[in-house]
């Protein structure tokens, strides 16, 4: 078989593991949504197992998977360096958030509260002993798993902030995060999933930043109100409606406008607009979060355009030796890592510093 076949193999597998986690992702979700509320406990005990396996177990595996399918396409023509590191990072995290801390909390709901503020709410609301998701979560896993996950809700913040201070927005939105991060990685070479790949333009840009900042807005408000009603003990006749509108929030802007995004887009589509991306990269700004371009001369060849997931014109900027600091970037490494005269590298001022761009 030839490099070109076999390649082609791989980038098939991708693809149909991708459309099969989508599948499954739609499916289940669906089931769980909306049928389980309306069945027997039994019935519904059993679509909430068969929700965290695919969630748990299904995901770290198809992590591990993916991730060595990804580096034998990208590692024929140079060495995945950064790639590699993301690579790695995402499976630990999956290891810790979808199988260790669940054990450890006795809570297999944990990923729920997998994120920081402000891109979910779900630890503040865990936190509400009037709200439905402490009740069912009460129900299913008792006080003592609400009482770990909590402390596993805080420790994420801990984790990530203080990192990103440090590393920059690599640090959560290529390394550890769980939701877009992994996918955009351990797939990449497969998306879209249909049709051939495309660079945003002006107009998806404009767009995209508009929705960005509307995201954002909506996401810090209710961050905001379930502080108040933590802090105050309030219960406001207008909590189940709260509930129900995060979750369909959570539904349309966060998972099903994502899968659509990797079938018709590319893997970071949901990362255009993300709350928490947003957030770090102010973060960035402060630590100096940067894309350098003077480690040798660069050629022109616009590779490193053509990889960037963030369609962040890099070109332009290397052949000028200038840096690159954008707020859309997530810090992947792709360019660097695709950029045949080494000239690129990525640095915060702590990396800087210790010498490691």
């Amino acid at each position: 078989m030839s490099g070109n076949a076999k390649r082609s193999w791989e980038v098939e597998a991708l693809k149909g593991l991708l459309l099969i986690y989508i599948l499954l992702g739609l499916l289940i979700a669906g089931v769980n949504f909306g049928w389980a509320p309306k069945a027997d406990e039994q019935t519904q005990a059993v679509i909430l197992r068969v929700w965290q396996i695919y969630e748990n177990e299904f995901k770290t595996l198809l992590i591990l998977v993916c991730s060595l399918l990804t580096l034998r396409i990208t590692g024929k023509k140079h060495f995945p360096r950064l790639r590699r590191y993301n690579l790695i990072g995402l499976l630990c995290a999956a290891i810790v958030v979808h199988i260790a801390a669940p054990l450890i909390a006795g809570n297999p709901d944990l990923y729920f509260v997998g994120m920081p503020l402000p891109w979910s709410t779900g630890g503040l609301r865990l936190a509400v002993e009037s709200s439905a998701f402490y009740q069912a979560q009460s129900a299913h896993w008792g006080a003592r798993s609400i009482e770990m996950t909590l402390v596993f809700f805080a420790a994420i913040h801990v984790i990530v902030f203080p990192g990103t201070f440090l590393l920059g927005r690599r640090w959560q939105c290529s390394t550890l995060c769980l939701f877009n991060g992994f996918a955009s990685e351990v797939f990449e070479p497969a998306f879209p999933l249909f049709g051939t790949r495309k660079t945003a333009g002006r107009k998806f840009l404009r767009t995209f930043a508009v929705l960005r900042w509307f995201v954002l807005a909506v996401s810090i408000l209710l961050t905001l109100v379930w502080i108040v009603i933590l802090i105050f003990g309030i219960r406001p006749a207008a909590m189940p409606l709260l509930e129900t509108f995060e979750t369909y929030k959570y539904l349309a802007l966060e998972l099903l406008a994502a899968m659509f995004l990797w079938c018709t887009f590319a893997g970071r589509g949901y990362c255009y607009y993300c709350p928490l991306g947003t957030v770090l990269s102010w973060i960035g700004r402060l630590v100096d979060q940067k894309i350098i371009t003077d480690k040798s001369s660069c050629i022109g060849c616009g590779k490193c355009d053509s990889v960037c997931p963030m369609s962040i014109p890099i070109r332009e900027k290397a052949l000028k030796g200038e840096e690159v600091v954008d707020s859309r970037c997530v810090g992947c490494g792709h360019c660097v890592d695709a950029c045949p005269v080494h000239t690129l590298g990525y640095s915060t001022r702590f990396l800087a510093r210790i010498g490691r761009v």
